[in-house]
């Protein structure tokens, strides 16, 4: 999702030897093999975007898995990145960094404040480890390597498995598929007492664009809007936009995740950005993506696009 819309806006700015590799064509855990591919391409600026991600329940059932591949996949391009003289670096982190009992809004300076969130600790430690090795690259070898910490985001291309994906397309799934089947109710992992923070992957890539012309300090930079919202109001948002004639209900058995994750966005507001993209066009343009691009669960219904 976010390696697509950096795409999109690179092409935008007027750029055009765009570089990449599918996860076919390169296995970016592989040291040798990423070492081969930056020799042969020499690419000039990284976004480091890639990783394996996943919500709650994919955090919880493959920790392994989320702590082996992201830092192997953030160590063999970063180590290739200053062994082929990369020009500039932007890695892209994870807001799930910062202690689960956070002081909000959340700071930069508040990385390593406080125990982490459980459900995702795996995870968040390789992407703060990202961040380790990027200053320690800066202070050992000079490479000029910044960090970027977004917060939840969301938008076309996103993943719709309801056993791994975050939780606006797994919501988003939940009420398209109670529409399709004429249901009553949608259940809800958690309480929905839960506060989050959304960004629209369109923004993301904007942002990381200009943090790449911008911004030039050691430590991490959030990305993020400063705005957040309950999960409850969120499910709500959703179900307006999906189907509004279905009941929520909420099963407290299953797990909250952090209870409030809210970036404090000032140092990138006073550097000159700020998103675009308000959070009810983008849930709606998401799920018009969805119904054009998932076949197997889109609805043949003369709503689908239409402004709610």
């Amino acid at each position: 999702m976010v390696g697509s819309a950096l795409v999109r806006r690179l092409r935008r700015a007027g750029f055009t030897n765009i570089l990449g590799a599918t996860r076919e064509q390169l296995d970016l855990r592989d040291q040798a093999a990423v070492n081969y591919w930056f020799k042969a391409n020499r690419p000039e600026y990284v976004f480091l975007v890639a990783g394996t991600v996943g919500g709650i329940l994919a955090n919880s059932t493959r920790p392994a898995e989320f702590i082996y591949d992201n830092l192997m996949i953030h160590a063999t391009i970063v180590q290739a990145s200053r062994a082929n003289g990369v020009t500039r670096l932007l890695y892209l982190g994870s807001s799930c960094i910062y202690p689960r009992e956070c002081q909000q809004p959340i700071r930069e300076e508040y990385l390593l404040s406080g125990p982490l969130e459980p459900t995702n600790e795996p995870y968040a430690l390789a992407k703060i480890s990202g961040i380790c090795l990027c200053q320690a690259y800066r202070r050992q070898y000079g490479c000029d390597f910044i960090s970027a910490m977004p917060t939840n985001l969301y938008g076309p291309g996103d993943n719709f498995d309801l056993a791994s994906s975050h939780v606006v397309p797994a919501l988003m799934r939940k009420f398209h598929e109670a529409k399709v089947a004429g249901a009553k109710q949608v259940t809800v992992w958690g309480t929905g007492t839960p506060r989050r923070e959304f960004l629209h992957v369109d923004d993301l890539a904007d942002a990381c664009l200009f943090v790449m012309e911008h911004y030039d300090g050691n430590g991490h930079i959030n990305i993020g809007t400063g705005e957040d919202l309950s999960i409850s109001e969120l499910a709500e948002h959703i179900r307006d936009i999906v189907t509004a004639d279905v009941d929520i209900a909420f099963d407290s058995s299953k797990p909250d995740g952090t209870p409030r994750k809210l970036l404090d966005v000032g140092r990138l507001h006073r550097l000159g950005w700020r998103h675009q993209i308000e959070l009810r066009d983008g849930l709606r343009s998401t799920y018009e993506w969805f119904c054009a691009e998932i076949p197997e669960v889109a609805l043949d219904s003369p709503a689908v696009g239409r402004s709610a």
